[in-house]
């Protein structure tokens, strides 16, 4: 998708927030059209309005909602439009509990224009973007059951530990296949071997697995 037929809601009811993540879009995205809407009830009429959304970002505490229900009603009115959450919180439960709504990524609004850019372009290409600050990791760590962590890079083989590094910096498979100099079929192969080396089912997973080992991502 080009940014030529980009059309992106925000949805916030701090008029500053707002103003400024739709500057930010249009930085980005010179000629994406963006739209905002300051409550629930507003953004879903800007919805059924416009039915060829391409991305919606959405404040986690809406209207001072408990914030998953207006992320799960406005995710049900998008019908397969990516929602990504924007949000103050990086406790482990919201961004955790954002995913498992239906959110496709989750957004620091104390994050910089370019992990902005970053998550949008990770999201509109049909993967799921979530921050992994130690604060995050270390906080969803406690959450899970132990597992075995022991001598995990000695699992994987060194063109997997090049990708599971990329990975852990928050890296698409596209980004990976170029930085590696490989297709991105084989990127993919690498990631699922990886995955099953690991035990886990998706990369907020794989992420967490290396902080319980000690291999934290660089902070961004």
């Amino acid at each position: 998708m080009t940014s030529n037929s980009l059309k992106v809601l925000i949805v916030d009811d701090h008029a500053l927030v707002l103003h400024g993540f739709a500057l930010s879009v249009l930085e980005l995205f010179p000629t994406a059209e963006v739209l905002e809407a300051n409550s629930l009830e507003g953004a879903l009429a800007t919805v059924r309005r416009n039915p060829d959304l391409s991305l919606v970002l959405f404040d986690l505490h809406l209207d001072s909602d408990d914030g998953l229900t207006g992320v799960r009603r406005m995710i049900e009115a998008l019908d397969g439009v990516p929602l990504i959450v924007i949000s103050a919180s990086d406790e482990s439960a919201d961004v955790i509990d954002s995913v498992r709504a239906g959110a496709k990524g989750y957004i620091l609004k104390s994050g910089s224009s370019a992990l902005l850019e970053h998550a949008i372009s990770l999201v509109l290409s049909g993967e799921t973007y979530v921050p992994l600050p130690r604060t995050v990791l270390v906080s969803a760590i406690a959450a899970e059951p132990e597992r075995p962590t022991n001598h995990m890079l000695d699992r994987l083989t060194d063109r997997q530990r090049d990708v599971f590094q990329l990975l852990l910096a928050g890296h698409s498979n596209k980004e990976i296949a170029r930085s590696l100099g490989v297709l991105e079929g084989t990127v993919k192969v690498h990631v699922r071997a990886i995955m099953q080396k690991l035990g886990v089912k998706n990369r907020t997973q794989v992420a967490v697995a290396a902080a319980r080992a000690g291999c934290f991502p660089e902070e961004v």
